[in-house]
């Protein structure tokens, strides 16, 4: 069965709106859900929701063979506003401290701009460890955004949320050491 070639780049920009729309239901809830606990799992379920698209439409562009310069170069963008959008909106919140929000933010939104600066000449897809970084910070951001203390109590839900973020600190700085260094080594060749 054949599927529209735009469908991809579809997914892609739909979730550019969806990352607004997380945020504000997000701030909405209030912090850990106390000013509304169904808007709180209402930001969760879309930012797992979205965050979820950027596996389809990567596996129908790849699968149908219609990956796209455009794809390639919104693809990222998208996923970092989703993702950037939950890590903005925890740190409002008091949920997580801003330095480690700082730390995520230069080096994603310090990518994207040199993606697009660099554009014109050729576009930069994701590597293998963006793209695992991603899936972690998809992994930790819907873990941190779900209520689920309310569920298996405050200090489990806690510790697990501090482990995920390690995880995502660790993973954010060393695929952003990559990407330098592969732009590096491309820019030496001749």
């Amino acid at each position: 069965m054949a599927i529209p070639r735009q469908l991809p780049n579809a997914i892609t920009v739909a979730r550019i709106p969806l990352a607004v729309v997380f945020f504000v239901l997000l701030l909405l809830g209030g912090a850990y859900g106390l000013q509304s606990e169904p808007l709180r799992w209402a930001a969760a379920i879309i930012f797992i929701v979205g965050i979820s698209t950027d596996w389809v439409d990567g596996y129908l562009a790849r699968r149908h063979d219609i990956v796209s310069d455009f794809g390639k170069l919104w693809d990222p963008i998208a996923d970092k506003m989703l993702t950037g959008a939950g890590f903005i909106g925890l740190a409002v919140l008091g949920e997580l401290n801003w330095w480690l929000v700082a730390i995520v933010l230069v080096r994603e939104w310090g990518i994207t701009v040199h993606r697009l600066m660099v554009r014109k000449e050729h576009v930069v897809a994701a590597a293998w460890m963006g793209k695992i970084k991603t899936a972690v910070q998809g992994v930790a951001l819907s873990w941190a955004l779900l209520p689920l203390h309310v569920l298996i109590g405050m200090e489990p839900w806690t510790l697990i949320t501090a482990v995920l973020m390690i995880a995502v600190l660790v993973l954010t700085v060393a695929s952003g050491i990559d990407y330098i260094a592969a732009q590096v080594r491309g820019s030496r060749r001749p």
